[in-house]
């Protein structure tokens, strides 16, 4: 979502120089405590909807602003083999990279998949699971070959140079796959947040992230 946002912020301000935008990346747990800790947020955009939900509870988030942004969907990747690799095979593997679920979205949604697929105990207990700090390190651990496979995003898959996508995690084994677009309470109030929080409605928006891979409801 960094390289989508980076190119969303440059076609909104090619339209209104006059605005200034300064991004904030990082994951969705660590930045909604920024919000929460009063730091000046006007738009959220979060990997996981739980964090968005846990704002609206700290009436830090203007609620009637949240909406769905994009969707993305779950892949294992890992080297090239012949073999196919399923959910069921993980358990022969020595090294499997997730985010970690305590805070990476992408991590959590690989939990939730391998529980409902009655392999996580197992891998837990054979302390096969890496936890990376993020799904990019996940993705970089499975490229370099530092990990059998990893657990990453459809739209981080692209950017694999020696891995290959291995399988799509069944989409009914975890929760949906949704970034939330919210404005906080004071971002709610700022006239030119709103142009900002309007502009990412249009068809412009829609087919840059179509062009990342991301699913999209127009």
């Amino acid at each position: 979502m960094t390289d989508v946002f980076k190119e969303l912020i440059a076609e909104f301000t090619t339209d209104h120089p006059e605005h200034k935008i300064r991004p904030n990346f990082g994951s969705s747990g660590s930045l909604a405590k920024q919000i929460e800790q009063g730091a000046p947020v006007d738009v959220f955009v979060s990997a996981n909807p739980d964090w968005v939900d846990y704002l609206i509870a700290k009436q830090a988030i203007a609620s009637q602003t949240k909406r769905i942004f994009a969707h993305n969907r779950l892949v294992f990747i890992g080297p090239r083999q012949d073999t196919k690799i399923s959910l069921a095979d993980l358990s022969q593997m020595d090294r499997i990279a997730i985010g970690n679920p305590k805070n990476v979205p992408a991590g959590q949604y690989a939990r939730e998949a391998m529980v409902n697929a009655g392999v996580y105990q197992q891998l837990v207990l054979a302390r096969k699971l890496v936890m990376a700090k993020d799904v990019r390190q996940a993705l970089l651990y499975a490229d370099r070959g530092e990990a059998d496979g990893a657990f990453v995003y459809s739209t981080d898959a692209r950017l694999v140079e020696n891995a290959i996508i291995h399988f799509i995690v069944d989409s009914e084994l975890h929760s949906p796959i949704a970034y939330p677009l919210c404005l906080t309470v004071d971002g709610d109030n700022k006239t030119h947040v709103r142009l900002f929080y309007d502009f990412l409605k249009t068809d412009r928006v829609l087919a840059i992230l179509n062009k990342y891979g991301f699913e999209t409801i127009p």
